[in-house]
């Protein structure tokens, strides 16, 4: 039950910012595994003087930022996956370029998830971390 945060630097209709979701929430269920209606994913657009990213003057800004807070588990080889599935979806869906992408990952332990007032670790969670 990875918790996804979407930063972006620029206005996307509704449509588009559906489709960013999507292309995140799509690259979790390739690479990790995770069920289709595991989904958890938000997306915030900032102005872009409240969102500095470095890029050079004049160069167009499609930069988008991806934080992934999920359980603790996966092997090097499903984060190297999701991180080349989250650019090429986004590239495709929309058309941010994959350099214009960084991607956060965070892991903590299942126990330090809390849901209904219950560790994470006390659910059957449906699906398995070690992927």
């Amino acid at each position: 039950m990875p918790s996804t945060l979407i930063e972006v630097r620029r206005p996307y209709t509704p449509e588009q910012e559906v489709a960013i979701i999507n292309a995140v929430h799509e690259s979790l269920v390739a690479a990790f595994r995770i069920p289709p209606e595991d989904r958890y994913i938000r997306v915030a657009t900032f102005e872009p003087h409240r969102m500095v990213n470095g890029l050079e003057d004049g160069r167009a800004d499609a930069y988008t930022r991806v934080t992934i807070d999920c359980f603790s588990g996966r092997s090097i080889e499903a984060k190297r996956h999701l991180y080349c599935e989250i650019v090429e979806r986004l590239e495709a869906a929309i058309g941010i370029p994959r350099d214009d992408v960084s991607i956060l990952l965070r892991e903590s332990p299942v126990e330090n998830w809390g849901a209904g007032g219950r560790a994470a670790s006390d659910y059957d969670l449906g699906f398995t971390v070690n992927v």
